[in-house]
Parts: structure tokens; sequence; C-alpha cells
């Protein structure tokens, strides 16, 4: 294998627990890229299945590449700040100064054999573009493949693939189940463009339906509406959206699940995000997609963030 070039060094870090059914895909796919990662840290959570050995069969066959890191077995799956936690964990065995990119970077994808060479090649021709991921895609019972709906406002949660100077910008991630929404808004925030881009090569496969990793996909709903309290977002936002998902599996219950959540935190007094500027910025642009649509919106947005001073500097006034 050719050396990796100076500036396409990336770090790939991966939370994972109890992901034997997929664990193997990901990693045949990721490592068989076009432009393979210069170290890839891969945290067993605690897992109980046959993840530990095969993760092991692969360090000692990819010892120049792949990484371990072994937790302890906290007894479940924690989703959003346990997941968050575990990247963390991995990250502390990484010197961010010897990379141009990091990504937080999920077990359960089939990767196209281009899609980090293509982000790379859009970051190259993007200066400002912080954060990027492709469209996701999952399989069905009948063997097709589902186009899962996500805006072009931010990166998708499973796969974030961010330019090291934005990540630490921003300040990494939020230890909460809404930071991969969160993120984008900070992005934009400190001059950053976070975008998830419709390009062929970077159509990849989440391999396990979105949602379901802890608890079932309505499960999976109601916390996405806890999230969405969490990050700040309007009631009639968050409304808005339930509504619109009630047209994708699971059909109605599972947007009437988001609402669900929302109200659920909402009546409890959970906490939120505490940054007044964030909350003004978030209840902005959310209004700007209702009343303008979801991708225009995103659209101006970036336009207007492209507009202001270079990236680094935080725009309280937003």
């Amino acid at each position: 294998m050719s050396s990796i070039p100076a500036h396409r060094r990336y770090v790939l870090v991966t939370p994972c627990r109890n992901e034997s059914k997929f664990l193997r895909v990901t990693l045949d796919s990721t490592l068989a890229q076009s432009v393979r990662p210069a170290k890839w840290v891969i945290v067993d959570d605690g897992s109980t299945d046959e993840t530990p050995a095969i993760l092991a069969e692969y360090a000692q066959k990819h010892p120049e590449v792949i990484h371990v890191v072994t937790r302890t077995d906290r007894g479940t799956r924690s989703v959003g700040p346990g997941v968050i936690e575990a990247f963390y964990d991995g990250l502390r065995h990484v010197s961010l100064a010897d990379f141009d990119y990091v990504c937080k970077f999920d077990a359960d994808l089939d990767m196209p054999p281009r899609y980090f060479e293509r982000a790379m090649e859009r970051m190259e021709a993007d200066p400002r573009l912080g954060n990027v991921s492709g469209k996701m895609v999952e399989p069905q019972p009948d063997g097709t493949l589902l186009p899962i709906a996500m805006g072009d406002e931010n990166a998708i949660g499973a796969l974030k693939f961010y330019r090291v100077a934005c990540f630490r910008e921003i300040g990494g991630f939020v230890r909460e189940v809404a930071w991969d929404g969160i993120d984008g808004h900070l992005c934009r925030m400190h001059g950053w463009v976070p975008m998830s881009v419709d390009d062929p090569e970077m159509r990849f496969v989440h391999l396990r339906p979105m949602g379901s990793s802890h608890g079932d996909i309505l499960e999976g709903r109601k916390r996405w509406g806890r999230g969405k309290y969490f990050m700040g977002s309007a009631w009639y936002y968050v409304l808005a959206s339930s509504v619109y998902r009630m047209f994708e599996p699971p059909y109605v219950r599972g947007g009437v699940n988001i609402f669900r959540g929302y109200l659920a935190a909402l009546r409890k007094g959970d906490t939120r995000y505490d940054n007044p500027s964030y909350q003004r910025y978030v209840r902005r642009f959310e209004l700007e997609q209702l009343v303008v649509g979801k991708g225009r919106a995103a659209r101006w947005e970036n336009a207007r963030v492209r507009q202001r001073a270079e990236p680094g500097a935080v725009r309280g006034s937003l």
C-alpha cells in the first residue's frame, strides 16, 4: 500500500458494544478504502458477544492501523452520553496534532471504497467545510436499500468526519444524547460549514435500523424527542418534525413518539444545553426552516457563514 499523503492523515474512533453481527463488514469495507485511515482506535465498550475476539483477530492482522481499547462491562448499551464517553476514552490514545481529520465512526456500517477519499477531496476543495458525511441507506426485509431522510445541514451521527481544526474550535462533542445535532450548530457559530452530501460514492449502508441499538425503534424515537428538548429546540419545531416523521417507518407511531419524548422531558423540567448564544441561534434557524423549508434554510445559512470572518470566533449575537 502506498504511503498516506501528509495532508490526508485521518483517524477513526469507533465506540462499539456487541457488534459481532456487523463488525466484520465494517472492518473489511473500511480497511479496503482507497485511502486507508492512518490510525483506527476501536473502543470495545464492555462487549459480551464475539466482538472482542473479532477485534483481536483484526488488530493482529493490521497492527499498523488498528488499536483496540477495552472498557469494562457497564451492564447495558448506553446511547448518547455513553457512546461519547467511549469515544473520548478512545481519543485519549490519539494526538490530534498528528492528523488532519478525525472521525467518530460507528461499527455497523458498510462503506463504499472511495468514501473517505471523496470526503477529503471535498474538504480540500472547500476550506470552510468543517464536518461532512454522505447519505445513509438501510437494508429492508425484501433486500432493497431504503434511503433514510436526513437534512443537508449536518453530518450524520453514525459517521462524523471532521477537520481537526473545526473539531477543536467547537470544543468537540457535548456528552449528551443530542450531541450529533448540537455539533452542527456550533460549527456554524464558529464559522464552519457542516454538511451531508448526496454523493454516489459516499452513500453508506447502515446495517442496523436507526434508533434500535438500545431498545426498539419506537423507544429510539422517544429518545430522539428528549434529545431535541436538551438541544433547545422549540416545541412547535419538534411538533412539525414529528408530523413529518409520521410518513416514514415506523409509520405514525414513530413521529408520535418523538413528540412524546419531548413533552416528557418538558414536563419533568429536564436540563437543557446551557449556552444563551447557542439557544438564540437554534431558535432563529429552526424558525427559518419552518418558513422556507429545511434545505433552503440550510443553504442560506451556509451562505451567511461563508460571508462572515474566518473560522475561529464565536458570533455571540447570533
